[in-house]
């Protein structure tokens, strides 16, 4: 039997835990997937826990993917390009070793039937979802990304990072609170928390007469999934946008952290068909 978890805070909002038992019911296999609410400064007990108390795996959400690296002892390559990870394997030796599945669980949700090669993108928030909301979006062709965040000195590390990485895109960083114009955005994707149930859920990171300047082809893409429709994304759909909520990409990396931790895939339409009863 699989012993496996998610770590952050606060967790209230989760249904991981549906869609991993879904998994599991998919295979005909056996495991469990604790709920574990792990403010930063309890990271490092948590930590301990993991390695001496039999866990196989985790995951890791906010605020927590960056943080989770100082106690990782190998990194594979969507990791180390997103300078965070969301997905954790408890090896034999009890070593752990991270990887990034928000990078694929993001990119399998993008529309099929859209191009953004050479296109211009919009991220709200510098945290762990946009850096794998970035390497998506290079991915998906974009060639030029304008990041919206509060604290421009606080986002300016992460960002470098993104140059150095990938070269050939052009980076710009602006203050939320100072938003351009956002009618040369072919995607906007709010990466915060802002929207969440239990959180922000009456409030958008941005306000709609920003959206309603948008180019009538453009998406706005939510990492929120609970609740489904966020205020930004009502906003975008009364200004006849294209939407993407954030269920599909939760289900895609959960899927891909399912088949790193046991080494078998998931059906997903199962986990998928879960997490729309638990919602």
């Amino acid at each position: 039997m699989y012993k496996l978890g998610l770590i952050g805070y606060p967790l209230g909002h989760s249904i991981s835990a549906v869609i991993q038992k879904a998994g599991f019911e998919s295979i005909g296999e056996s495991g469990t997937y604790e709920i574990l609410e792990t403010p930063q400064d309890y990271l490092i007990q948590r930590v301990k826990e993991l390695k001496i108390n039999g866990y196989d795996g985790f995951n890791v959400t906010i605020p927590l993917k960056v943080p989770i690296s100082l106690f990782l002892d190998e990194i594979d390559e969507t990791a180390n390009i997103a300078g965070c990870a969301n997905t954790v394997k408890i090896q034999s030796d009890r070593s752990f070793k991270g990887y990034n599945t928000d990078i694929y669980g993001f990119w399998a949700a993008l529309p099929k039937n859209i191009d953004l090669s050479g296109k211009t993108a919009g991220i709200i928030g510098t945290g762990g979802a946009s850096r794998a909301a970035t390497v998506g979006l290079i991915q998906a062709g974009i060639s030029e990304i304008n990041y919206f965040s509060r604290n421009i000195i606080n986002s300016a590390e992460m960002i470098n990072s993104m140059r150095e990485t990938f070269p050939d895109i052009k980076f710009n960083n602006y203050q939320i609170q100072m938003i351009r114009d956002l009618a040369d955005l072919a995607i906007l994707v709010n990466c915060t928390p802002i929207g969440m149930r239990g959180n922000s859920m009456d409030m958008s990171p941005v306000t709609k007469y920003d959206i309603e300047k948008m180019n009538k082809d453009a998406i706005v893409y939510d990492v929120i999934y609970n609740p489904m429709k966020t205020l930004l994304l009502q906003y975008a759909e009364e200004c006849g946008l294209k939407t993407v909520n954030g269920l599909d990409m939760l289900i895609y990396q959960g899927a891909k952290a399912f088949e790193i931790w046991t080494g078998k895939k998931p059906d997903v339409q199962t986990m998928k068909i879960a997490a729309l009863q638990a919602l």
